[in-house]
């Protein structure tokens, strides 16, 4: 998988088909919520197995029902066709 940074023309079209997702402080964002706090706990423990699998782990926070992730390519300052198929499996999850 290519680990080179996406240009915004290349992000935008492949946001196209990922629903939910957008851009926030220059990188791949999506707010989740889930009734209760054990449904978020366990959603972040599903994703915990992708990313260790994938050795591509989010920058995210859980508040109660609330979980908001962040993807980014640190080796390459930016995001990657990397962070687009974590958020595909993030969404395959749901």
């Amino acid at each position: 998988m290519s680990l080179v940074k996406l240009s915004a023309a290349e992000i935008e079209e492949m946001l196209a088909s990922l629903p939910d997702w957008g851009i926030d402080q220059h990188k791949l964002y999506r707010h989740f919520v889930f009734s209760n706090f054990v449904d978020a706990w366990g959603f972040m423990s599903q994703v915990a197995l992708l990313a260790e699998t994938a050795n591509h782990h989010p920058e995210w926070s859980n508040v109660y029902n609330r979980v908001e992730i962040h993807l980014t390519t640190h080796d390459c300052d930016g995001i990657s066709e990397r962070d687009f198929a974590l958020a595909r499996q993030i969404n395959s999850l749901l």
